[in-house]
């Protein structure tokens, strides 16, 4: 499956791990090793991730990862063999900020 990163979902990756290491030197590399431990278990398994509730009624749909380690979740959409990360969501923004960038 070919990963996809949304172009502001990665400016939201690199400044969040910016962020945590300004909080603790080297936690921003632990923030990354996270996710990307997230988005490597769901490229093998997308099925796996529930609709992200209330999201917009599209197709495809709007699928969510909860992380356990940091209070992020990560917004995806699958296109046959290529899995779109539309969002790194901080838990405590705005819901669906990002929904205008899903589609094809």
């Amino acid at each position: 499956m070919i990963v996809e990163l949304h172009p502001e979902a990665e400016q939201e990756l690199l400044e969040a791990a910016l962020w945590y290491d300004e909080q603790r030197e080297g936690l921003g590399g632990e923030f990354l090793d996270d996710l990307s431990r997230w988005v490597d278990v769901a490229v093998e398994y997308p099925s796996r991730w529930p609709k992200w509730p209330d999201a917009p009624p599209i197709e495809p749909r709007m699928q969510r990862i909860v992380t356990d380690g940091f209070p992020f979740s990560i917004g995806f959409q699958v296109f046959g063999e290529r899995f779109r990360i539309l969002a790194f969501a901080h838990a405590s923004r705005r819901p669906f900020y990002w929904a205008e960038r899903a589609g094809s």
